[in-house]
């Protein structure tokens, strides 16, 4: 029973991958960012390097999993409770993590093992029933984003980013990977694109939503259950079996949101910072 790792993505996935697929929608961001990782390089998101590590059981099957792709928190999968112990060894003696993203029973363990870790935000991962857009709909008609929004797009991402407090390093890949997918739903109003969501590549029958955001002058009018409504939508038409999606718990405004239009709850997770 032990821990390895390797900042070679094709060494992880060969490894770990059968394992993140056959829980698709526990493993939604841990596939998301390996196939970034995979399709653009080691160094899509940041400048270090990736740090990928997987957990082998007694039976010699990965039962869990950990990736952390700069400048982002490492992402614990689940894994089970006598993991842990070898895991807190294995990052006091380096790689050196400034943060861990992590189910919550896991996500106390690990900090009574490495103290000086705080929470920094608590999430809720949802998965869509059945979709129920918001009756009556906000004024206005969905569209896909175009190139002419660019520059209108990458300034929402940013502000996401300094909302949610996340790397502004990919805003502009987000943005046009996203357009050129036909994965990025704008709301309009009057002509006027008033908000967005986007939709993640299917990855082993997954979509999650992301990129759900409002300018402050436009919200309260219902755009954002609007444009996230009809994401959801696009990603069901076009074969998705789960459609997912995270949010704040600290924001009870968008949990609102979503569970009016059909979404439940799946878990919760913990992310936890390292203090200065």
């Amino acid at each position: 029973m032990t821990w390895t790792f390797t900042d070679d993505v094709d060494v992880f996935l060969a490894a770990a991958g059968p394992s993140l697929a056959a829980r698709p929608v526990e493993h939604t961001v841990a596939l998301t960012v390996t196939e970034r990782l995979r399709r653009s390089g080691a160094h899509h998101y940041g400048a270090g390097d990736p740090v990928l590590g997987w957990w082998r059981g007694a039976g010699g099957t990965v039962a869990g999993t950990l990736v952390r792709a700069p400048p982002h928190v490492a992402l614990l999968t689940a894994v089970p409770a006598e993991a842990v112990g070898p895991l807190v060894a294995a990052l006091r003696a380096g790689p050196d993590l400034d943060g861990v993203n992590a189910d919550r029973d896991t996500a106390a363990l690990l900090a009574a093992g490495l103290p000086g870790y705080r929470t920094v935000q608590e999430q809720r991962l949802y998965r869509l029933g059945s979709l129920r857009p918001p009756s009556p709909a906000p004024d206005g008609r969905a569209r896909a984003a175009t190139r002419a929004d660019r520059s209108l797009l990458v300034a929402w991402v940013n502000g996401l980013a300094d909302a949610t407090g996340q790397s502004k390093s990919s805003a502009a890949w987000l943005v046009d990977e996203g357009t050129e997918r036909g994965a990025l739903t704008l709301w309009e109003s009057g002509g006027v694109p008033v908000s967005l969501a986007g939709r993640t590549r299917m990855l082993a029958g997954t979509v999650r939503i992301t990129l759900v955001y409002t300018p402050p002058e436009f919200r309260g009018r219902g755009y954002a259950a609007a444009a996230t409504a009809e994401a959801s939508r696009a990603a069901l038409e076009a074969g998705a079996a789960e459609v997912l999606l995270f949010t704040d718990l600290a924001n009870p405004t968008s949990n609102g949101v979503y569970l009016r239009i059909g979404y439940e709850p799946v878990a919760d997770r913990v992310q936890m910072g390292k203090v200065a």
